[in-house]
């Protein structure tokens, strides 16, 4: 008798995990050689952190890990989530996975995507690389959208910190494709999530690290120019919802302003909340305060139509 429990215990397990494992999918970014690479002897590393989960850096194979929604509750919407880091290492759990599966409760499909970081040692051009990845992984999800059940129309992305500033530079850079031969699909996505992201790289907004990390140490004035968000935003930048803290002392609040400020000149929906305090890279929760952002961006996902299946 005691066997034959086991026996359904572990069978339960093994049925949960196959669901899990069905739910979550990694493939690789691009099929065959990676553009803008050159080999080097950098391999990956992955460091645990003392809170859990795990931080990444030296990404030389980009892919996209897919958080499927339980079957039915799919509503056709998905996100490509980008970790920040600073430019040189993901968050891949806090502001990736964690995410992803938050928004799988909102029937929303999700897709985590391990960027490559700029690096010289592997990059022709390391200050195109990251958003060379971030292109790729919307034309890659819009490719995918049958398989997934997915309605084009509907792929936005998202971004924490340096990943914010990759999703902002995908959301107002999209008119010219970065690479060799970019493909005729389009990487305009169709909305933009931003939490504490480094919008600007001007003196007066900068986080410098990940100014140095993209651009290099001295960087020309019209780099910095390109590579500032704010001064991107025109009037097909995609709808945006921006979350920041007062508080931030890593990445200055008036990033998050600035660009929602350009916005508005530019007649771009954009919705921003602020917090007096969170500090930076709070993720999910805001231990600051009871209100949750997921339920703000969630009200805004349903006033736009996206959780509408």
């Amino acid at each position: 008798m005691r066997t034959l429990v086991i026996l359904r215990i572990l069978g339960l397990v093994l049925l949960a995990a196959g669901r899990l494992l069905a739910q979550r999918q990694t493939f690789p970014l691009y099929t065959g050689v990676v553009p803008n690479a050159t080999p080097s002897a950098v391999q990956e590393t992955s460091v645990p952190l003392p809170g859990g989960g795990v931080r990444i850096a030296n990404v030389v194979q980009p892919n996209l890990t897919a958080f499927l929604p339980t079957a039915g509750t799919a509503n056709g919407t998905a996100v490509i989530i980008c970790p920040g880091g600073g430019y040189t290492s993901l968050s891949i759990d806090s502001e990736g996975n964690d995410v992803a599966k938050r928004l799988n409760e909102m029937g929303v499909t999700a897709f985590v995507l391990k960027y490559r970081l700029p690096n010289d040692q592997t990059q022709p051009d390391k200050a195109i690389a990251p958003l060379l990845d971030a292109q790729q992984a919307l034309r890659l999800v819009r490719q995918q959208a049958a398989k997934y059940k997915l309605n084009p129309e509907r792929i936005g992305i998202m971004g924490f910190s340096a990943g914010g500033h990759l999703a902002a530079t995908a959301g107002t850079q999209f008119a010219r494709p970065v690479g060799i031969r970019p493909g005729p699909e389009p990487v305009r996505p169709a909305f933009l999530v931003l939490l504490y992201p480094v919008i600007s790289f001007r003196d007066s907004l900068q986080y410098a690290d990940s100014r140095t990390s993209l651009l290099g140490a001295n960087p020309t004035p019209d780099l910095v120019r390109q590579y500032s968000a704010e001064l991107q935003v025109s009037t097909r930048t995609p709808p945006t919802f921006l979350v920041h803290a007062q508080d931030d002392k890593t990445v200055p609040v008036n990033n998050s302003i600035v660009f929602y400020q350009a916005c508005l000149r530019h007649g771009v929906p954009a919705e921003l909340h602020l917090y007096p305090q969170g500090g930076h890279g709070f993720g999910l929760n805001n231990a600051t305060t009871k209100d949750a952002w997921t339920d703000r961006l969630r009200n805004w996902f349903d006033a736009n139509g996206w959780l509408t299946k």
